[in-house]
């Protein structure tokens, strides 16, 4: 999907400059614009993507199917970003900034975990959102008998966690297994 665009400066293809290797970034988008940024952007010889779910939504009271950004703000850049390409890149209507500190150290998406994403939409599966949860973090379950507990998650084992509850005045913890689907971050 990239389009090979000359530099007149300096004779190279966008995205082919010496020294610098492509790779992923996220570009932080105003609400609801996904589709313009990814398409601007495309259109200025930068390679993106966009991971599209269908999800459920209402348009006149009706419900209907439609196409939904999998990761909502977000769309994926591949580029060998120096500073004229990412200033080119910033002026894109619609991007709010190019996740990372500044030009020359912006935050790299591992190229396995986009890989990850297309063949996930390529086997024609239905991938759905899910809390993003890490060990150690602070969560609540939703669901079941325990709906309400607040905890830790400890380890993730698929589909099973070990949720610690503590007293702090104590300093005392016990732990129990839980179904992950139910737990979401506190």
């Amino acid at each position: 999907m990239m389009m090979k665009t000359q530099d007149p400066t300096t004779g190279h293809s966008l995205g082919d400059h010496p020294g610098i290797m492509p790779r992923w970034h996220a570009a932080w988008t105003r609400s609801h614009c996904e589709k313009l940024v990814r398409d601007q952007l495309a259109d200025k010889g930068f390679e993106t993507f966009l991971p599209e779910i269908t999800a459920w939504t209402r348009k006149g009271g009706v419900r209907c199917r439609t196409s939904v950004p999998m990761f909502p703000g977000y769309v994926l850049l591949r580029h060998a970003m120096d500073k004229e390409s990412y200033i080119d890149a910033v002026k894109t209507r619609g991007l709010v900034r190019i996740l990372g500190e500044r030009w020359d150290r912006l935050a790299v998406i591992a190229e396995r975990e986009v890989d990850s994403i297309r063949k996930v939409l390529e086997a024609d599966l239905t991938p759905r959102p899910y809390p993003y949860m890490r060990v150690g973090q602070r969560v609540r379950i939703r669901g079941g008998p325990l709906a309400g507990v607040e905890g830790i998650l400890l380890q993730t084992i698929p589909e099973r966690g070990l949720l610690v509850l503590s007293i702090e005045l104590f300093r005392r913890s016990i732990a129990v297994e839980v179904d992950c689907t139910l737990a979401t971050a506190a």
